[in-house]
């Protein structure tokens, strides 16, 4: 038997997230689906998180089992042609035996991007933000979510997680034409986490909050002291980091 990460990305748009669930449109759906026409059974595959409705994925890693060898670059041909334009396969690599697509990851990154007008172009893909904001206070606030914390304020209610303490590696705001970028990076992250980071962050920007108010919000560990949730629109999964030593070369 061989175990596979296949890597992928999805415009999540259409998809009420990535996980199967009943009477709903999902991402997880679609490529078993496909999966399933390729190799004529059904193979379950094990993802290295859930997003959530409307949340994209710049990438996206899953496992899968096999009990034969596949030829890549004919697999990936073939599933690529099969699921639909917003969901596409960039690569797929042989992994050790109990090497977990979900559990082994050491980092994931995400970023939030906003825009202060429309942008017929990128519909779907950013939160348009029509009032003033100060990045400059944004990013000094940014600056003290960085290291290892209980960030519960930042979690939804009512998650089964074992911990709330998450890593915080990176965490800033940049311009990219247009846009305006937050980007995170973390060893793990909580349901809705980002996205309540950064409505706090906006807040701030706003001048609603005080810049040094971060970390009395981290301290409070209380969903209801932290800002809004901003839309799932804007938001990307953009990397996720494995040890190399459980990938093997074939």
């Amino acid at each position: 038997m061989y175990r596979y990460f296949l890597f992928f990305q999805y415009k999540g748009s259409k998809y009420h997230g990535w996980q199967v669930q009943p009477n709903a449109h999902s991402v997880q759906a679609e490529m078993e689906a496909a999966i399933q026409i390729v190799f004529q059974k059904d193979i379950p595959l094990v993802a290295a998180g859930r997003t959530d409705t409307g949340v994209h994925a710049k990438q996206m890693v899953a496992h899968f089992e096999l009990d034969e060898i596949i030829v890549t670059k004919d697999f990936i041909f073939h599933l690529n042609n099969i699921l639909p334009s917003d969901i596409s396969i960039d690569g797929l690599s042989v992994v050790k035996p109990d090497f977990h697509a979900r559990f082994d990851a050491i980092s994931r990154t995400y970023e939030y991007h906003i825009a202060p007008k429309k942008h017929p172009f990128l519909e779907g893909l950013f939160y348009r933000v029509s009032f003033d904001l100060d990045f400059e206070k944004m990013n000094l606030a940014a600056k003290d979510l960085l290291g290892k914390n209980d960030f519960s304020c930042f979690s939804k209610s009512k998650t089964q997680t074992y911990t709330n303490d998450c890593e915080i590696l990176k965490a800033e705001w940049y311009q990219k034409g247009d846009l305006w970028v937050f980007e995170v990076k973390a060893n793990r992250f909580l349901r809705n986490m980002v996205r309540a980071m950064v409505g706090t962050l906006i807040e701030i920007g706003q001048g609603k909050r005080p810049a040094d108010s971060m970390k009395d919000v981290i301290a409070s560990k209380n969903r209801s002291v932290a800002g809004v949730s901003v839309p799932a629109e804007g938001l990307f999964l953009t990397q996720i980091e494995y040890p190399e030593e459980g990938f093997l070369v074939t």
